[in-house]
């Protein structure tokens, strides 16, 4: 899995503009195999449901409900860039759950979706 580094200030802003408080832990998520899970099977209709309504590259700034310019879902590129932080968000596996996001107003995500979350992310970055 890739691993982003980001400078203290920069990741406190993010986590504190994407719902207040700092993302969960990894859920040691892994790409059993034969999993069926892509993008095309999986990834984009869970984003298209659960995050895009604020991280989409197209909503200007006022319409994102704080969710930081720049951070977008609606590209598989966009997506594997963040995948650690998605994951420890929003994904559920053997080590974790994390429900952070989306936001308790927002629509929420199944246990079971957030396990196929996890598992996705972990095939899309095993290649």
């Amino acid at each position: 899995m890739r691993s982003i580094s980001l400078p203290l200030p920069l990741a406190l802003l993010l986590a504190a503009a994407c719902g207040g408080g700092e993302n969960g832990d990894p859920t040691g998520s892994t790409c059993p195999p034969g999993s069926t899970l892509s993008y095309e099977t999986f990834g984009n209709d869970f984003m298209q449901s659960y995050c895009i309504e604020c991280h989409a590259s197209d909503l200007p700034a006022a319409e994102r409900m704080g969710a930081p310019t720049g951070v977008d879902f609606d590209t598989l590129e966009g997506i594997l860039d963040r995948a650690d932080e998605i994951d420890q968000a929003a994904a559920s596996g053997p080590d974790a759950t994390n429900t952070e996001m989306p936001p308790a107003e927002q629509p929420q995500p199944t246990g079971a979706e957030r396990t196929q979350l996890g598992e996705w992310l972990a095939c899309e970055t095993a290649n």
